[in-house]
Order: structure tokens, then sequence, then C-alpha cells
């Protein structure tokens, strides 16, 4: 038999089937403990066990994917002292670890940034850690680029 690779791609959830949102919910119930039993998480989110288990293995968090990787995230940062200090502290804070920095030269009042991080020691799930780095003073802009 002939071993095929799959792709992934981030998808924004808006788009996604209600079966398939609903297969991540019931797998944080688990995770979280809110439910103790596959059967009592898909009856809390009136799912079938079928389509639990037809897209179990293939739907996660974004965060979950990222575990022990290594993130690109591309900001755009106002050109006032400190901005890039504190995004670099609040990833510190978090445990991140940052790879590489790339800051252009400000245009505008404005400087495009791309900065690496491993993922692998943070203390917060990283979509806790890219809300608080969209909401530092400064940040007007924060994307994922990429993760390897």
């Amino acid at each position: 038999m002939k071993k095929t690779t799959s792709s992934f791609y981030l998808v924004c959830e808006e788009i996604l089937p209600e079966a398939i949102k609903k297969t991540i919910r019931v797998k944080e119930l688990l995770k979280r403990g809110d439910a103790r039993t596959i059967n009592e998480a898909v009856e809390k989110m009136d799912l079938s066990r079928s389509a639990y288990y037809k897209y179990k293995d293939y739907v996660f968090p974004f965060y979950e994917a990222s575990k022990n990787k290594v993130i690109t995230l591309t900001f755009l940062l106002d050109n006032e002292k400190g901005v890039l200090s504190n995004v670099l502290n609040t990833v510190s804070e978090h445990s991140g670890n940052i790879l590489t920095i790339n800051q252009g030269i400000p245009l505008q009042g404005v400087a495009n940034t791309t900065m690496s991080i491993e993922t692998d020691k943070l203390t917060v799930e990283l979509e806790s850690l890219l809300e608080k780095l969209r909401s530092l003073n400064g940040v007007r802009r924060l994307d994922i680029l990429g993760q390897a």
C-alpha cells in the first residue's frame, strides 16, 4: 500500500462545518475535565459519537498544533520608545524563546518586525500569548507568518 503524506492548513473557524467545531469542543471538554467520558462530552455538545470519531484525530486548536514548534510572527509596530522592548518582555515573561528578530527601518511612523519564537516552554497557551501581544500599546498588527 502506498503511503500518502498529509497537508496541513490554517483555517478560520468561521468556515468549518458544525460537526468539526463540535468535535473540537468535545476534545476541550475532555481535556479540561468538564466531561468524564466521550459519551458525556458528545451528549453535552449534541454531537453523534460517529462524527466525533470521524474527526477527532484530524482537528485540533492552533495552539495545540504549535506546541514544541517554532512559530514566526510578523508585527506592525509604532516607532515609539519601548514598543519592541514590551513585545520582547511579554514573550520572555511567558517563557517563549526568541530565536530571531528582524526589524525594518520605520517608515511613516511604523516598523515591520518579524520574530521567530520557540513555543515548547510557554507557560500560557499560544493563543493567550498572541492576544497579550496584540493588546500591547504600539502593536498595530500581529499576524502568524508560519510555523515549523
